[in-house]
């Protein structure tokens, strides 16, 4: 199997850390979305015991460099990494038997360098896999209006369309409109390096039935 390395992963690793230990839930399995080469994953666990850590992308690439990674660097709370279309109106990961239920969604760098409309059905299965008081910590860049917006997501957002008119660096409030509507509430976005934003959402209380 092929281990992928990404430099910037790499990079980001510690302040991302940092994040996560202050707002996971202490318990539970915390589902990453589009997992990329898994570095992220086999360090996020090392760390992050005793929540559990399920690593999942769309690509089979990915997932065997996560799977080369991990083992390589095993943790006994990194659980097999999975397939996951975060499109797919069912996720392959609502239907595997956890030993502890999904506390936390988490989705590093990916809603930018997809289309739009993975960006609301991202929110979509968090609603349907996390119950009230659930997680979601989105990071990548964003705008934040004309005037808060940093030059390079600016020229960033340019280079992305340039690749493909369906990617784009996000506007913040776009976002958290879709968070809203999916049953998410913003509890706090935080500057990270690289102009990067941590931002996390919680679950609101589910509506009860009529």
């Amino acid at each position: 199997m092929t281990k992928r390395f990404a430099p910037a992963t790499d990079r980001n690793k510690h302040p991302l850390l940092t994040v996560l230990k202050s707002h996971l839930p202490d318990s539970g399995t915390v589902l990453e979305v589009a997992a990329g080469t898994g570095q992220h994953a086999v360090f996020f666990a090392s760390q992050l015991a005793p929540r559990l850590w399920l690593p999942t992308d769309q690509s089979s690439t990915n997932v065997a460099s996560i799977t080369s990674w991990a083992a390589d660097l095993p943790a006994p709370n990194l659980l097999p990494a999975q397939m996951l279309d975060v499109m797919d109106d069912e996720w392959p990961v609502e239907r595997i038997a956890l030993s502890a239920p999904v506390s936390a969604v988490v989705n590093i760098n990916m809603i930018h360098i997809a289309p739009w409309e993975c960006c609301i059905a991202l929110f979509r299965g968090a609603a349907r896999m996390l119950e009230t008081g659930g997680v979601v910590l989105l990071y990548g860049p964003f705008k934040q209006g004309q005037k808060n917006t940093a030059p390079s997501n600016i020229a960033f957002d340019l280079q992305l369309k340039a690749q493909n008119i369906q990617w784009g660096v996000r506007e913040l409030e776009a976002v958290l409109s879709v968070a809203t509507d999916t049953g998410f509430e913003c509890r706090e976005v935080i500057a990270m390096p690289a102009n990067n934003l941590a931002v996390i959402f919680s679950r609101e209380k589910l509506s009860s039935p009529s």
